[in-house]
Parts: C-alpha cells; structure tokens; sequence
C-alpha cells in the first residue's frame, strides 16, 4: 500500500459541490493500494503513517507524530497513486488492486485508523472528489510497504 502523506494546516474534500470531509492541522493522507496488497499492508500502512513524525516539538525539530501533535487525519483514496510511471508518458495501471480489493482495503484502513484517538475525516471511494490543502512546510513523505512473501 501506498500513502503519500502531507502536512498541513488545513485540508479538505468536495463532492459534488459539497464539503464532504475537512480537517484542521494535521495530516492529509492519499491512500493507493496495489495488487499484492493484504490486510497485513493493511495494519503496517497504518503503523508506520500514525507513528512517522512530521511534526514539529517545542525545539522546531520533527519529533512527533501525529497522535503526540494532537493533529487530525484525512484519508482519502487516490487510484492513481499505484500507476507505473516508469516509461512512457501515460500511466499504466495494470499494478493498481481491483476496485472490490482497493475500496475493501481502504475500508480497513479507515476502521483501523477509527480506534485511535484522533479526529479522522475521509474521501469517498471512487467519487469524483476536489482535494483541497495547504501544506505545511511544505512536507511530504511517500509511505509504502510491501505484503510479506
């Protein structure tokens, strides 16, 4: 799975014309989710995004994480994270998961993320939504792991 996350002060989802999500200081997640991925990705995305610090302490150094800043979450699904870039210059998306795995997965990740105490706000699976966001720094870091063999 695929996070690529961001800092921000500010960051929300439009559907249709309608917020549909927004948070204050915290962190913006778009979530991609490949082939191999597995509810073990599941549960390591969740571990390493919640625990990775990109938040300043007292001493202006990044040394805390988004649970010790008391920052809020948006994840938000974003299918063209698993696109292969690598030649060319169209996206082929032949490693990106099925819909039915990819919006399973999110959802997993969504419930996972639901039981730490933090405020979580998220996008829609498979809407058309408008992201908007002021990052922060800017600071951004692509998460990613990889299912065990």
């Amino acid at each position: 799975m695929i996070a690529l996350i961001q800092r921000v002060t500010r960051a929300s989802v439009t559907i249709d014309n309608q917020v549909t999500a927004q948070i204050d200081a915290g962190m913006l997640a778009l979530i991609g989710v490949q082939r191999p991925d597995t509810h073990e990705s599941v549960t390591q995305l969740a571990e390493k995004m919640l625990g990775y610090r990109l938040f300043e302490d007292a001493r202006g150094k990044m040394n805390l994480d988004i649970r010790d800043s008391g920052g809020q979450l948006l994840l938000v699904p974003q299918f063209t994270l698993a696109a292969d870039t690598h030649k060319g210059r169209r996206p082929g998306f032949s490693s990106a998961a099925s819909p039915q795995q990819a919006n399973e997965l999110f959802e997993s990740l969504v419930s996972v993320v639901s039981k730490e105490p933090l405020t979580m706000a998220r996008g829609t699976f498979g809407a058309n939504m408008q992201v908007a966001l002021v990052n922060d720094g800017p600071v951004t870091f692509w998460l990613e792991t990889r299912p065990s063999a």
